[in-house]
């Protein structure tokens, strides 16, 4: 039996700046008014479930207030990661002053290959990997495409394995997938599950671990960093982890085992993969200390009165600072590491060593293309590194700003985001990158976010209490925001990061602070 429409509101009720939720027949459903136009979307995100009438509808743009994914207002398509699909559509017509809605979510075809050729290969199979296979189809792209990367596993959530899985919120099993478990058979994107030892550029030819190879038309090169390990005596005794893959953190998980709370864990560096780490790892109630040879956490990032804040947080929480100290040597019994060597000569006991040192682009494999010093490949402002290649994430060097010099990020969204343009552009458009970078920290049940990059600033305006964790602070160049942190501050950074695509001067930002629904443009 056909549903039928409901009256859900009324259109002089709704907001023009302001999407609202409605539930009819147990479906979640986003009301949103252009002039005396509505349209009707799932009202949860689809990345991570969050609330989109708790975000920010501004431009036309419908943005998530936890993650900053947006959504086009008027046809529910993703415009910006980390969702990597668009909103489920529902049946709306306006008779008179009421808004009828029919809530049977109207289908979403899926977008098959019909023709073998072009064939587009996509090497990485990570988060820039996934938004690439999903923004080809998007895009129309009809042809082969073939997704390449080493793990066993579709592509998952990376975000959760220093958030939520040491701290046993989130079991290994349990981290997410990027992308429905059925989405790249229904589109016709193939798996390839090998290591690459070779790609040659030139030759348009990938050469794997197994002696197979592969030829493409075109290539999206994402695959991400890999650890950087310390050069230190002892770092391969057993015992000593990092943390960059899902078997990586099921390995850490398992070592640790039934008595976290008994288990004396050191942590190399007071990286965000390091002090999430020991966050998530205090819930449990393990005995956590971190060595670090800088003198503030996350001062470079953030400055030092924020870097204190965190460092203090973090204390507060039971775990142990040794700052402005360096590692001698990794000491071991047996093969396994039991404490740590300072050059100062101070012995730190340890069970588990977590190697939070950095990570270095994930390209010793490729040949025919130039790299930067530290790895990198160079694109322009369209992803683009060469003719049939093109590049995305961690080891993208791209023109953030066209008045700068180009600049490597290590930013989950933001390799979602070169992946989206790397793919549009693959299929024949010319888009620039022209986002705002985006990340968010999660400490002890607080989750920070982090808006733009700046390497530099002339002042910190602050809103709010940094000690309490309730604050937004401006970072502040020439009287222009150059980026934003901010801790339970989710609609007011969902409205900055609209304003901050096109320049926010600090007036426009205090007025968003302030309560202001968007800027002007």
């Amino acid at each position: 039996m056909p549903t039928t429409a409901r009256c859900v509101a009324k259109l002089s009720q709704l907001r023009t700046d302001r999407a609202q939720r409605v539930v009819v027949n147990d479906e979640k459903i986003l009301l949103v008014r252009d002039g005396d136009t509505v349209h009707a979307y799932s009202a949860d995100c689809p990345h991570a479930g969050a609330p989109l009438e708790e975000g920010a509808l501004c431009h036309g743009r419908i943005i998530c207030p936890w993650h900053k994914g947006t959504f086009d207002a008027a046809t529910g398509n993703v415009l910006e990661p980390p969702a990597l699909v668009g909103l489920d559509r529902y049946p709306v017509v306006v008779t008179g002053d009421d808004v009828m809605v029919t809530p049977e979510k109207i289908p979403q075809p899926a977008r098959n290959a019909n023709a073998k050729e072009p064939h587009y290969v996509v090497i990485g199979a990570g988060a820039a990997g996934a938004a690439a296979c999903a923004a080809l189809r998007e895009s129309d792209f009809s042809g082969r495409i073939t997704l390449v990367g080493y793990e066993p596993h579709a592509p998952y959530d990376r975000t959760a394995l220093s958030k939520f899985v040491p701290s046993g919120e989130m079991s290994p099993v349990d981290v997410p997938p990027l992308l429905a478990p059925d989405w790249l058979e229904r589109h016709d994107v193939e798996r390839i599950v090998q290591k690459v030892a070779r790609l040659d550029v030139p030759a348009r030819m990938i050469h794997f671990e197994n002696g197979a190879a592969l030829t493409y038309d075109t290539a999206l090169l994402a695959t991400g960093s890999v650890p950087k390990l310390p050069h230190i005596p002892g770092v391969e005794l057993g015992g000593v982890h990092v943390l960059r893959s899902l078997d990586d953190a099921a390995a850490l998980v398992d070592a640790i085992g039934d008595d976290a709370g008994q288990t004396q864990v050191v942590i190399l560096g007071s990286s965000f993969i390091g002090l999430e780490t020991a966050a998530a790892l205090r819930k449990r109630g393990t005995p956590v200390t971190v060595i670090s040879p800088e003198k503030v956490p996350f001062a470079r990032q953030f400055g030092e009165r924020a870097g204190a804040m965190f460092r203090a947080l973090h204390e507060r929480n039971g775990v142990v600072f040794h700052l402005e100290a360096k590692v001698a040597s990794l000491e071991g019994e047996e093969g396994s590491v039991h404490q740590v060597m300072l050059e100062n000569g101070e012995h730190v006991a340890a069970d588990i060593v977590l190697l939070g040192t950095g990570v270095t682009p994930a390209t010793g494999f490729v040949e025919g293309l130039p790299l930067q010093k530290d790895g990198g490949v160079l694109v322009n402002a369209g992803m683009q590194a060469a003719c049939g290649l093109y590049a995305a994430g961690d080891i993208a060097v791209f023109p953030l700003h066209e008045d700068q010099e180009p600049v490597r990020i290590e930013h989950w969204r933001v390799a979602q985001q070169h992946a989206r343009i790397a793919a549009q552009n693959m299929c024949g458009a010319r888009h620039r990158y022209a986002g705002v970078p985006y990340f968010w920290t999660y400490h002890f049940g607080k989750n920070f976010e982090y808006l733009g990059h700046a390497s530099e600033w002339d002042e910190i305006v602050t809103d709010g209490d940094l000690d309490r964790q309730q604050f937004l602070s401006l970072y502040l160049k020439d009287d222009k925001v150059v980026a934003v942190l901010a801790c339970e501050r989710e609609a007011q950074t969902a409205r900055l990061i609209d304003a901050m695509r096109s320049g926010v001067s600090r007036a426009d930002a205090l007025a968003i602070v302030g309560g202001a629904s968007c800027v002007t443009k």
